[in-house]
């Protein structure tokens, strides 16, 4: 398996351009980061982790600046979100930021993609819950209609645009791979559709991995799996390499620089023993 590393990069933290050159240094293949365009103060969404929300949420750096200064700093080092909130995003934006990472990063970028959880954080970007993931899901079609196309149009219920001409388009071919979030019916139904990775959190079984991966080939899609936020538990990475995982993403605190450094070279060693 690879590894690579999760995390929030806030204005608290060590810089991304010192993270990505630390990860690279340290053997790691990718840097998936977090985002929140902000928190609202009314707190009703409850937060998943069922404890008081941590304040990295609410002071997360823009995950495609972030990720630029990382790549800046590295030459192989995969940048990736983990994932971008995509419904709350401007969609003709959002492709030429991901395809502009791309070009700047020689092709090494990734988008991870999720629909959310904090419903009054959507509703303030003028987003419908209960159908944020139709929307998602036209967002996803769209995107890779602009990527591809020298000319691009869409006509859906939630994104409609008529011909326009969009550049820059991604390094990859046919676009950098986009990896799906998520493990609920809904979000395995964007990745048969849409998904060019999947990318399930740390939870998630190697039998359920395995029951997915069939379920995929059923319907003719093969897609590699990166493990979002894994901890340290040796029993559980066993499991994501009976899985078959291609990647591991270690979740990596959010700290200054000389602390997020020292817990670099233990995840570094707890990495080279699983590889």
């Amino acid at each position: 398996m690879k590894f690579g590393i999760a995390t929030f990069v806030t204005d608290e933290g060590i810089r991304p351009g010192p993270l990505g050159a630390a990860l690279e240094e340290r053997g790691f293949d990718a840097l998936f980061l977090a985002e929140h365009s902000h928190i609202p103060a009314s707190r009703e969404s409850p937060y998943p982790g069922g404890e008081e929300l941590p304040r990295i949420y609410y002071r997360t750096l823009d995950p495609f600046v972030a990720l630029t200064a990382a790549a800046a700093a590295t030459q192989n080092l995969l940048v990736a979100t983990g994932i971008a909130l995509v419904p709350q995003r401007d969609v003709i934006h959002l492709a030429n930021e991901a395809a502009s990472l791309d070009v700047v990063s020689g092709g090494r970028a990734q988008l991870g993609v999720g629909v959310g959880w904090n419903r009054e954080e959507m509703r303030n970007h003028g987003v419908d819950p209960k159908t944020r993931g139709a929307k998602m899901a036209e967002q996803l079609a769209a995107l890779k209609e602009i990527w591809t196309k020298e000319q691009a149009e869409f006509h859906g219920k939630y994104v409609n645009f008529d011909p326009i001409f969009a550049w820059p388009k991604p390094v990859q071919r046919p676009h950098l791979p986009i990896y799906i979030g998520g493990e609920s019916p809904a979000a395995l139904d964007r990745l048969a559709k849409y998904g060019d990775g999947w990318l399930p959190r740390a939870q998630t079984t190697a039998a359920e991995l395995n029951r997915v991966r069939q379920w995929l080939a059923d319907q003719g899609r093969d897609v590699p799996f990166t493990i979002f936020g894994a901890g340290r538990d040796q029993a559980a990475l066993d499991g994501f390499a009976e899985g078959g995982v291609e990647r591991v993403t270690l979740l990596l605190r959010t700290r200054p620089e000389s602390e997020t450094l020292a817990e670099l070279d233990e995840l570094a060693e707890l990495a080279n023993k699983n590889r």
